[in-house]
């Protein structure tokens, strides 16, 4: 599954305001909500449910929330860059600037992991993460985010 198929450049933000962890949640969900036609509070309730059961901060300022929404018509991708990072409560205590939500309909388990693998992957590369941390244009973020992987860059 390729990022292109799932992020709109749409759902591409580049944050430059402080915010709470609650409020990224809302504009994670309202921001799906424009892209799936889907309801926002569903989207944030179950968002809030999966971050309650333990952060998705996965470490080096990247979180990853993501949670499942019956009846969504497909994998949707909110991308969020945070000028202000924002605690995350992450394994490795530092706060989050990176932020790529997944949500998937329920029942959909191997869409969602293949999404979740692909988003995983990408956000180990290092070079990848430090483009996205100096980009300020969505359009350009959004280009970063989509392009087709290398086979260097897929092992």
């Amino acid at each position: 599954m390729e990022l292109a198929e799932i992020l709109a450049e749409r759902s591409v933000l580049v944050c430059p305001a402080p915010i709470s962890k609650h409020e990224l949640f809302e504009l994670l969900a309202k921001t799906a909500a424009e892209a799936s036609g889907y309801d926002a509070e569903v989207i944030l309730n179950a968002l809030e449910e999966r971050e309650a059961l333990g952060s998705t901060g996965l470490g080096n300022g990247i979180a990853i929330p993501h949670g499942k929404v019956s009846g969504l018509p497909g994998v949707t991708a909110v991308f969020v860059r945070l000028d202000h990072p924002v605690d995350f409560e992450a394994m490795d205590d530092r706060p989050v600037d990176i932020v790529m939500m997944l949500l998937a309909p329920t029942g959909s388990g191997a869409d969602h992991l293949k999404a979740l693998s692909r988003v995983a992957r990408l956000l180990r590369t290092e070079t990848i993460v430090e483009d996205l941390r100096r980009g300020r244009d969505p359009a350009r973020v959004h280009a970063i985010l989509t392009a087709p992987v290398e086979a260097s860059n897929a092992a």
